[in-house]
């Protein structure tokens, strides 16, 4: 009984750990720190030539929006240009240092890496339902929405500017200072 009581005290004090370091890796610090380690994994991709090498394919033009009269600003300015990677989208897993897209702006002299972009389909492809919403970075993805291309699934995505500030922040989807 005392063994019994004394191994059950062990797996608490194990998940405790667990939790705990859960917790921490979920604080602002933590995230600030996971937002560091991936841009550090990701700045290999400053060079599209090298996201070319490794699957990455253009799948849109430069994207931006001028506001509607009348429209918040913060859906104003860019995206950019998206580059997808096929493996990434077709793996099923949210990895921070293989996203399934990377973002480009026009730059003076070649393209630049302005943001990542995590992409899940919707597991219902029901857009009035939410409960296999994805989250990374201590965020919830926007979504599920209709696709932005024929062929595109009812999705979520997670927009992560760490090449580019954004004002209207980190994980909006339009960044203001990305023009075309």
């Amino acid at each position: 009984r005392v063994a019994s009581l004394e191994r059950q005290l062990g797996r608490l004090r194990t998940e405790n750990r667990r939790l705990r370091a859960r917790a921490a890796s979920l604080s602002p610090e933590g995230i600030a720190r996971r937002l560091e380690r991936t841009k550090a994994a990701l700045d290999r991709y400053r060079s599209v030539d090298r996201a070319r090498a490794d699957g990455y394919v253009q799948a849109s033009p430069c994207e931006a929006v001028a506001p509607a009269p009348g429209e918040a600003t913060s859906r104003a300015g860019g995206m950019g240009i998206h580059f997808v990677s096929a493996q990434a989208l077709g793996d099923g897993r949210l990895d921070p240092a293989r996203p399934e897209v990377l973002v480009y702006a026009p730059g003076l002299s070649a393209l630049e890496l302005v943001a990542a972009e995590y992409f899940q389909p919707d597991a219902d492809q029901n857009v009035a339902t939410d409960d296999d919403r994805p989250r990374l970075f201590g965020r919830d993805f926007d979504g599920p929405m209709l696709g932005h291309a024929p062929g595109m699934p009812v999705h979520y995505d997670l927009h992560v500017w760490l090449w580019k500030h954004n004002p209207s922040g980190m994980f909006a989807p339009w960044n203001a200072a990305v023009s075309c």
